[in-house]
């Protein structure tokens, strides 16, 4: 795996430290998750078109519409349960953070697998 998909795991895992850190003390997110949700989010683009670019030179054996479709779908799952999460900011709505926190990381190990030698 890339420096782009480590740095995006660990922002992903200390942003899910603080959203359940607020979960346990009972208190809604703050504007300290939602920078590290948009940070984390940088991260998610950095790999976007890391991954659009690598997919110029890919293998006959990489699916492109498949790599694309995750590329696309972890740029959006942070985003979406961030707007989920500001329709009612509650501790619910931190446990969309959570969940949404930890789909981003499985989604790009699943692109790390699509592609040849490295699944």
């Amino acid at each position: 795996m890339g420096v782009i998909q480590w740095i995006e795991g660990a922002l992903c895992l200390l942003t899910a430290l603080v959203v359940l850190a607020q979960v346990v003390r009972n208190v809604p997110a703050s504007n300290v998750v939602d920078a590290m949700m948009a940070l984390t989010e940088l991260a998610v683009v950095a790999q976007l078109v890391a991954g659009l670019v690598a997919l110029g030179g890919a293998p006959d054996a990489v699916s492109k519409p498949t790599y694309v479709g995750y590329l696309v779908g972890a740029l959006l799952i942070l985003p979406a349960a961030w707007i989920w999460s500001q329709a009612e900011r509650s501790r619910s709505s931190l446990g969309v953070l959570l969940v949404g926190l930890v789909v981003v990381p499985f989604l790009i190990l699943r692109l790390h697998q699509i592609w040849p030698g490295h699944g």
